[in-house]
C-alpha cells in the first residue's frame, strides 16, 4: 500500500529533471478545443487543472513569501520590445548623436579656422582633447546616479548642460576660455554616456541587450558622417556670413541639445512599469518580461514591491559594488575599452585633419570623412543582431579587432614605405576596416560587460570600472597624431594598430576565463535547482546558476 501524501512531502527541492518537479516559464499559445480563455491567453485545460490557480498566475500558497508569475503571450512580447525599440532606443540614440557631435565637431572646427584665429599651436590643441577626457575620466562615477536620481531628470540636466556648454564654444576669444568650456562638456558627457546601456538594461533582457546597446553606440559614427556633411555645409556657408564659420559650426550643432533637454522630461521613463508611451497591459508585460532575469537579485525584488518598476530609486548595495570591484573579469573588459578607446578617441578628431594632410582641400576632407563611418554605422548593426542572435560575444570583438588593426597597420605601412602622394585611396580605403572595427568592438564590449554581472549595482560597477579605466585611452589616441607626423603620421597608425590587435589577444583570454567558470559552475552548482516541487514544502525563490556569456 503506498504511503499517504503527507508522507511522500519533502521540503527539499528536487532538480529540474525530477518527476515532480518543472519549471517556470511562459506559456505559448497553443489552440485546440480544450483550451482555457482568459484576456486573450490560451492554455491547454490539462495542463492548467490542479496545477494553477489561474490561468494568469502561478503560485503556490505554502510557502513563506508567495510569488506570482504573471503570464503573457509572445505576441505582446513582441509589441512591447518594438515599443521600446522605436521608442526608447531610438530616442537614447538621437540623444548619443547630439552629445558625440557635440564633443568631436573640435576636429571639424580646427581646420574651419579655429587653430588660425585663436593662433593654437599643436600642443594646445592636445590640451584641449585632453580637458575633455580628464574630466570624463573622473566623473566616470556618475554611472550609478541612474540608480539614485529618477532618470527622466538626470539624463535632462545632463543634456540641457552640455547643449549650453557646446554653443558657448561660439563665444571664446582664447585657449583659456575655450579649455575651461572643454573640461566642463567633459563632465557633462561623462554623466551621460557612459550609464546609458546601463540605464536601458532596466528595460531589456541580456540577449536583446548587444543589438540595442549597438542602436545605441551606432549613433555615434553615424553623428561622425552626419557631421561630416553638416561641417562641410555650415563651412561653406559661414565664409561669405558675419560669423567665423567655426564658431557657426559650434552654434548650430550645440543648440539643437538645449531644445531636445526639455522634450526629455516628458519622455524619458525612469523604468519599464511608468513608461508614457505604452499601455497598462503593455507596461504590465514590460516587468514580466524581465521578471526571470531578476530573480536572483533581491535588491530588485524589493525595489519591484516599492516602485513596480519605476526603476529609480533602488539605491546601492555597497557589498555587490565591493564584489565587482575584486572581479578580475572586470578589468579585462576595462581594458580592452581602453585599447579601443585610443583609436575611437583619435579618429573623429584627427581625421579631418589626416584627410586635409593627404592634400584634399578642408572642404573635401570635410565631405570625405562621411563615408566611413556610414559603413561603420551598417557594421556595428549587423554586429549587435548578430552577437545577440548566436549569443556570442568574444567572436565578434576578436574578428573586429583584427579588421580595425589590418585597417591601420595599412595606412602606417603605406605611410611609412611610400611618398605621401602615392597610393592615397588605398590608405582612405583602408579607413573603413579601421571605424568599423574599433566601434564595433567597443559595442560588445559594452554590451559583455553588462552580460557578465548578476545584479544592477554589479552592472553599475563594472560599467563605471569600465569606463574610469577605458576613458584613459583617449588621454593616448590623442597625443599620437601630432601636427610634425603629417601628412603620414606613421606613429599614430601604427599605435592604434598595435591596440588593436591587444583587443583581440584580451578577448580570447577572457573567452577562456568564461568557459572555465560555466563549467566549474554546471559542474558543482552549490546545490540550487532549476524546478520546483508539484506539492508543499517546495521553495519557490529558485535560483537558476548563472552563466556568463561566452
Amino acid at each position: 500500500m503506498p504511503p499517504p501524501a503527507s508522507a511522500r512531502r519533502t521540503s527539499a527541492a528536487p532538480p529540474a529533471d525530477a518527476p515532480e518537479a518543472y519549471e517556470l516559464h511562459e506559456i505559448p499559445p497553443i489552440i485546440d478545443d480544450t483550451q482555457i480563455r482568459d484576456g486573450g491567453l490560451e492554455i491547454p485545460a490539462a495542463e492548467h487543472e490542479g496545477l494553477l490557480p489561474s490561468p494568469r498566475r502561478f503560485s503556490i500558497d505554502s510557502v513563506q513569501s508567495a510569488q506570482s508569475y504573471e503570464l503573457y503571450t509572445p505576441d505582446e512580447d513582441k509589441a512591447v520590445l518594438r515599443k521600446l525599440d522605436r521608442r526608447l532606443v531610438a530616442f537614447m540614440a538621437l540623444l548619443y548623436c547630439l552629445s558625440f557631435l557635440d564633443r568631436s565637431n573640435i576636429g571639424n572646427a580646427r581646420i574651419a579656422g579655429l587653430a588660425d584665429e585663436l593662433k593654437l599651436s599643436s600642443r594646445q590643441y592636445e590640451w584641449l582633447l585632453w580637458a575633455f577626457y580628464i574630466t570624463y575620466i573622473a566623473f566616470e562615477w556618475m554611472t550609478l546616479m541612474y540608480r539614485i536620481v529618477p532618470p527622466h531628470i538626470y539624463i535632462s540636466l545632463c543634456i540641457l548642460s552640455w547643449g549650453i556648454i557646446a554653443s558657448a564654444q561660439a563665444l571664446v576669444t582664447s585657449f583659456s576660455f575655450l579649455l575651461f568650456l572643454r573640461a566642463l562638456l567633459g563632465i557633462s558627457e561623462a554623466a551621460f554616456g557612459p550609464g546609458v546601456p546601463f540605464y536601458l538594461s532596466f528595460f531589456f533582457r541580456r540577449n536583446e541587450l548587444a543589438f540595442r546597446t549597438g542602436l545605441f553606440i551606432s549613433a555615434s559614427p553615424l553623428s561622425a558622417s552626419f557631421a561630416g556633411a553638416l561641417a562641410w555645409l555650415i563651412t561653406k556657408v559661414g565664409e561669405k556670413g558675419p560669423l567665423s564659420p567655426w564658431r557657426l559650426l559650434f552654434l548650430i550643432e550645440g543648440f539643437p541639445s538645449v531644445v531636445v533637454a526639455v522634450w526629455a522630461w516628458d519622455f524619458v521613463p525612469d523604468g519599464p512599469g511608468v513608461a508614457r508611451w505604452l499601455s497598462p497591459r503593455q507596461r504590465e508585460v514590460a516587468v514580466m518580461r524581465l521578471r526571470s532575469e531578476k530573480e536572483n537579485d533581491k535588491d530588485d525584488e524589493m525595489a519591484e514591491k516599492q516602485d513596480r518598476g519605476s526603476g529609480h530609486g533602488r539605491g546601492i548595495n555597497h557589498r555587490q559594488v565591493l564584489q565587482a570591484l575584486k572581479d578580475p573579469k572586470c578589468y579585462l573588459t576595462a581594458f580592452m575599452f581602453f585599447s579601443c578607446n585610443v583609436a575611437f578617441s583619435s579618429m573623429p578628431v584627427f581625421l579631418p585633419t589626416i584627410l586635409h594632410d593627404m592634400g584634399h582641400t578642408s572642404l573635401t576632407a570635410q565631405a570625405l570623412t562621411a563615408p566611413p563611418y556610414l559603413f561603420s554605422f551598417l557594421t556595428v548593426l549587423l554586429t549587435a543582431y548578430l552577437s545577440d542572435r548566436l549569443r556570442t560575444r568574444s567572436t565578434f570583438v576578436i574578428l573586429h579587432s583584427l579588421l580595425a588593426t589590418t585597417g591601420y597597420a595599412t595606412i602606417a605601412l603605406c605611410g611609412y614605405f611610400l611618398p605621401p602622394a602615392q597610393l592615397v585611396w588605398l590608405r582612405y580605403l583602408a579607413l573603413y576596416p579601421a571605424a568599423a572595427g574599433f566601434f564595433s568592438a567597443i559595442t560588445i564590449i559594452i554590451t559583455w560587460t553588462l552580460n557578465n554581472q548578476e545584479s544592477d549595482t554589479g552592472k553599475g560597477t563594472g560599467v563605471a570600472i569600465m569606463n574610469v579605466i577605458g576613458q584613459m585611452g583617449p588621454l593616448v589616441g590623442t597625443s599620437v597624431f601630432p601636427q610634425e607626423d603629417g601628412p603620414a603620421y606613421v606613429k599614430g597608425m601604427a599605435v592604434c594598430a598595435g591596440f588593436m590587435a591587444l583587443v583581440g589577444v584580451l578577448a580570447a583570454v577572457l573567452r577562456w576565463v568564461l568557459i572555465r567558470e560555466n563549467r566549474r559552475r554546471r559542474e558543482g552548482g552549490g546545490g540550487e535547482y532549476e524546478g520546483v516541487p508539484l506539492d508543499e514544502g517546495g521553495s519557490l525563490r529558485v535560483r537558476k546558476v548563472f552563466e556568463y556569456m561566452i
